[in-house]
């Protein structure tokens, strides 16, 4: 069930409704805050933080493909995605699950 949940999470985010993916991202506070429920329902849901990491990974992937950063911090982030190789994204994944955790 846990994999079957961080496969899903692409179709989620491409699903979203663009203005509330625009408000998640207007702000990098209402972002941090949206990804802190998601770990928080992950974790409810039995996601450990290698699995949580996979999702986030997976977010950002589409985040750097499909997004304008709305925002300084967002624009670092997507720097350093872009410039990271696959190791390093895992790193950062797993420091934006602590971040909000």
């Amino acid at each position: 069930m846990a994999d079957t949940n961080v496969n899903n999470v692409d179709q989620k985010v491409a699903q979203m409704d663009s203005e509330k993916k625009d408000q998640i991202l207007q702000d990098f506070e209402q972002f941090k805050g949206y990804l802190s429920d998601k770990v928080s329902k992950g974790q409810k849901l039995g996601l450990d933080e290698e699995q949580l990491a996979k999702a986030a990974e997976k977010v950002a992937d589409y985040l750097a493909a499909h997004e304008e950063p709305k925002n300084s911090e967002e624009k670092l982030l997507q720097e350093l995605w872009k410039v990271g190789d696959k190791d390093q994204q895992h790193a950062l994944a797993h420091m934006l699950i602590r971040l909000v955790g």
